[in-house]
């Protein structure tokens, strides 16, 4: 591991949200797992590629796309010890061998110059500190006409996790989720900002697609809710909290969920994010 330049999100994903992921694995796959394919198809993956997953957390992604070139081979990197810990335990348990994960940061890791044929994130890449620099150095990591893939959030008010949140206004001290321009979960929201960061790196063929996809969140809304209020963005705003808000934002927050709960009971809400794609120059 090289030099880390993002030691704030370093931090975080070393310290409990990392820990938190790590430990619910299969919950946020089944949250996000509507994006895999088309992910991996825009990326073309096949054949003897080699792909590097930039942010693969616990490597689902990063599985799928050694699976996808059974000749080639797959590259994770992440910042996060506890993730990549989980994704090594989880590959050699699903027999891919033609992975491997590396801890580092995507600003500065030195991946070698035309390494790889594809690079893919799946919500991974709206958190560097230097957008520029890392996708700078994604860019000199592919070979020219090499592919880039990513999924990233769209406007936060599309997105049924936030809107959850966002109903516990005056209850808990709910702030504004659309801040772009700075690391965090929406900062590649603006199509703008994502053709000048990319064009900046060295990338052509630039172009946003719109993509949908209906996550489960819990086995019921109770369930549901009280994995929303555990995740980074509920701690943060439970922790500012006293024990009676705390009560009374559960059972806001159970209540709206139950109006996307499934015949079955489960917990479904409609993630939108771009499609991002685009070519090594």
């Amino acid at each position: 591991m090289t030099v880390i330049a993002n030691t704030a999100q370093e931090q975080a994903w070393n310290g409990p949200e990392g820990a938190h992921w790590a430990r619910h694995q299969d919950r946020w796959n089944a949250v996000n797992d509507g994006f895999n394919a088309p992910l991996l198809d825009a990326a073309r993956i096949g054949g003897s590629h080699r792909t590097l997953d930039i942010g693969c957390g616990a490597g689902r992604t990063t599985r799928l796309a050694a699976l996808r070139a059974p000749l080639g081979h797959a590259l994770g990197l992440d910042l996060s010890g506890p993730m990549l810990s989980e994704a090594r335990a989880r590959a050699a348990a699903d027999g891919v061998r033609n992975v491997a994960f590396t801890r580092g940061d995507a600003q500065t890791h030195p991946l070698g110059a035309g390494a790889f044929d594809a690079a893919i994130s799946r919500y991974g890449a709206m958190f560097f500190a230097d957008p520029e620099a890392a996708f700078g150095n994604i860019a000199r990591a592919l070979r020219p006409g090499g592919r880039l893939a990513l999924v990233c959030p769209s406007a936060p008010g599309l997105n049924g996790w936030v809107t959850a949140m966002t109903s516990l206004r005056g209850i808990l001290p709910v702030g504004d989720f659309a801040r772009t321009g700075e690391p965090g979960m929406f900062s590649l929201a603006e199509p703008a900002r994502v053709r000048a960061v990319l064009a900046a790196a060295g990338f052509t063929a630039i172009a946003l697609d719109e993509t949908r996809a209906h996550g489960t969140w819990g086995r019921d809304a109770a369930d549901a809710a009280d994995f929303l209020l555990a995740t980074g963005p509920g701690r943060h705003l439970t922790e500012r909290a006293d024990a009676p808000a705390r009560t009374r934002a559960r059972a806001a927050l159970t209540d709206h969920l139950r109006a996307h709960e499934r015949p079955d009971g489960t917990v479904a809400l409609l993630s939108t994010a771009w499609l991002v794609t685009a070519e090594r120059g």
